[in-house]
């Protein structure tokens, strides 16, 4: 890669920041389809955010940067972004600066979730979907599911008042589609997505239990891993459709591309994603 006075510049910022694979996978891709542009990570305390914001985007040449933890959240706050799936989850992952110094934020989780729904075959649109767990990513799935117009989304959460939360948040989105399970039991709904960190640990138990989801009904484990969880080993094990969360990584990537104006090279992209799997795979 040849770094000139004219590379636009990204950063990925978060504390900490050595476990991110923004640079080593953009920047790959920016040299294969001839971007000039460069990916550096930031190790940014909580406590420089505002500054950073104010000061180190300045700069002209700084297209806008990727968050991670713990940024997430403030920056929704500090720059308040239009973005529905955003406002339900109250965080965004990526910030663009315009021409003028104004800077734009918004939330992929959601778009990267359904988008690797279309790509296994798996709608919502007019199905029972349940939603396992309450936390940010379960904020930014559901959100995004309720675009698609579900007949119905249940919410569970082990927390009820989370669970609450999360519908109430929903509400303008689907309104009264959206509810409170009483349960984790997945029977009766057709989409069932697991949003806990219950898998993570080998001896972690499991959200639902798979024999009660109904035959036809799919399973998704948003935790990204490199071995099938034990929920998907199960649920894979009785013929269900059961999918990794692993592609909402995946289908993000021309969605951020789109936002920071790299529309050709999201395209092209987004044709064939095989090469931005392999780059993505979990180590």
């Amino acid at each position: 890669m040849t770094i000139t006075g004219r590379t636009q510049v990204f950063y990925i910022i978060g504390d900490p920041v050595a476990q991110v694979r923004a640079p080593e996978v953009y920047n790959h891709l920016f040299g294969g389809y001839g971007v000039d542009a460069v990916v550096v990570p930031l190790k940014l305390p909580a406590a420089s955010l505002a500054g950073f914001l104010q000061y180190g985007m300045a700069a002209e040449n700084i297209g806008g940067f990727w968050a991670t933890i713990p940024h997430k959240a403030a920056l929704f706050e500090q720059l308040k972004p239009t973005d529905p799936v955003a406002v339900v989850a109250g965080a965004v992952n990526a910030v663009r600066r315009h021409a003028d110094g104004h800077l734009e934020a918004a939330l992929f989780d959601g778009i990267g979730f359904v988008k690797g729904l279309d790509h296994f075959g798996i709608g919502v649109e007019g199905r029972r979907v349940l939603v396992v767990g309450a936390g940010g990513g379960g904020h930014a799935v559901a959100a995004a599911i309720a675009q698609r117009r579900p007949s119905s989304l249940g919410v569970y959460n082990r927390t009820r008042e989370r669970a609450q939360a999360l519908v109430q948040r929903l509400a303008p989105m689907i309104g009264a589609a959206a509810t409170v399970a009483a349960s984790n039991d997945p029977a009766g709904y057709d989409v069932v997505v697991n949003c806990t960190s219950q898998g993570l640990k080998p001896d972690d138990a499991l959200p639902f239990d798979p024999a009660r989801v109904d035959r036809g009904a799919a399973v998704v484990d948003i935790i990204m891993s490199r071995e099938p969880t034990p929920l998907l080993r199960e649920s894979r094990a009785r013929g269900l459709h059961a999918e990794a969360g692993f592609e909402m990584l995946v289908q993000q990537v021309p969605e951020f591309l789109r936002f920071f104006g790299l529309q050709e090279m999201a395209r092209q992209l987004q044709g064939d994603l095989t090469e931005v799997r392999a780059l993505l795979q979990p180590k």
